[in-house]
């Protein structure tokens, strides 16, 4: 009985999916920018690169040369070296970050969704009130709450994205929570947590993955600010932001010390929404 009850198979929406992916070279595009940053930080540790941390007095600000590709810092340290472990850093804290989100917010949008009422009131006017402030604004907040590291601001900014992600599983729930096969799971005694767990979850995470993917990019930004403002990572640890940090104060004699985490920090974000916008017509059931 309960096998009647099941959704449509799993491979082929995927097959489906990832065929209609494949057709959109902007999403391609943006898998192609994000797969090469998540590669280069992958393998920071194993690259022909100088120690991101090691300075040299004798190349105080010396501009891109064949000996440094991206030129030196404000205390002789290798830019390109700093960018690659950098962007470990700055990916890690927006994949995580949005991890924390999703772990937090799914599971109360949820039981919001799933059981109505006086739940559904106290989630909803809790989650208007976060969404009340502006995102950054709450993520500077809750960072310096936390004190100024790498994990406080992954933590600050997942928190300040989470309702995003409670608002989002309350509306799919409400959706799909009136399906027959829904229906049909409660009518022959199955539990609240199983019908939320084997028939609402599995059909409500094609639109949390979209709205993750381009959470991401949001989180990354996020991290940046707050390490341009001193709550991110640390000195002398490389981020994005951190280095832009420093790069402010010589904007006027070694641009590229700014130029290049700017840019990264620009690609990765063009990179991580324009495949998210290609994940959301991948996995939407009503496009062809």
């Amino acid at each position: 009985m309960t096998a009647a009850l099941t959704t449509p198979a799993a491979p082929r929406q995927k097959s489906r999916a990832w065929a209609k992916l494949k057709r959109s070279r902007a999403a391609l595009v943006g898998l192609i920018i994000v797969a090469f940053f998540v590669i280069v930080a992958a393998l920071a540790p194993v690259l022909p690169i100088d120690d991101p941390l090691q300075t040299s007095w004798t190349a105080i600000r010396k501009a891109p040369s064949a000996e440094h590709l991206m030129g030196t810092d404000d205390i002789g340290r290798d830019v390109l070296s700093r960018m690659i472990w950098g962007a470990q850093a700055s990916l890690m804290a927006g994949v995580i970050s949005v991890i924390i989100a999703v772990v937090l917010g799914l599971p109360i949008g949820l039981i919001a969704g799933y059981f109505g009422g006086w739940v559904d009131m106290v989630i909803s006017r809790f989650t208007d009130a976060l969404l009340a402030m502006p995102f950054l604004i709450l993520a500077i907040a809750l960072a310096a709450f936390l004190g100024p590291s790498l994990t406080n601001a992954m933590i600050a900014i997942g928190i300040s994205a989470m309702p995003v992600f409670i608002r989002l599983t309350r509306g799919q729930v409400l959706a799909v929570k009136t399906e027959d096969y829904v229906e049909g799971a409660r009518s022959i005694g199955l539990g609240h947590l199983d019908i939320m767990t084997r028939y609402i979850l599995p059909n409500i995470i094609p639109p949390i993955i979209v709205q993750a993917t381009l959470t991401v990019a949001t989180a990354i930004i996020a991290e940046a600010s707050l390490s341009f403002l001193g709550l991110g990572q640390q000195a002398p640890a490389p981020s994005w932001g951190s280095m832009l940090n420093v790069a402010k104060n010589f904007l006027g004699q070694a641009p590229w010390m700014a130029m290049y985490p700017g840019a990264a920090i620009f690609l990765v974000v063009i990179g991580f929404n324009i495949l998210g916008d290609g994940l959301r017509d991948a996995l939407d059931p009503r496009e062809s």
